[in-house]
């Protein structure tokens, strides 16, 4: 299914607080992106629908396998366009990772390939 980028981000978004604090509430992510909570309800639902994640009756959210390789995939674009962009454009890391954030979600499978076959080269 195709998402769009703030599909992405929440994807993302749980992939990360759930490494960092082994659980995820919808609350967990609303804070860490200072979103509404309605707006996280939605995008929630919209996530389980497609299959990406699972609320259990506790409130956690767990990623379904498909949402865990999805979300690991972005985050992969994302610290390898971080990494590029500071190491070859040295960009600073706070404007890298706020590019690497927007770049993720656009840029194409061929172009991420080559990037990643560069820094394999290292």
């Amino acid at each position: 299914m195709k998402l769009q980028e703030s599909g992405e981000n929440y994807l993302e978004t749980i992939f990360l607080l759930n490494q960092k604090n082994g659980s995820v509430r919808s609350i967990d992510v609303a804070n860490e992106l200072n979103f509404s909570k309605p707006s996280i309800s939605r995008a929630m639902r919209i996530l389980k629908e497609a299959g990406f994640i699972l609320i259990e009756k506790n409130g956690q959210i767990q990623l379904t396998e498909a949402g865990y390789h999805r979300a690991k995939a972005i985050y992969e674009r994302h610290c390898l366009i971080k990494d590029f962009l500071i190491k070859t454009l040295q960009i600073s890391d706070d404007l890298a990772d706020k590019d690497a954030c927007r770049i993720e979600h656009v840029i194409s499978d061929e172009t991420f390939e080559q990037m990643k076959r560069l820094f394999q080269k290292e």
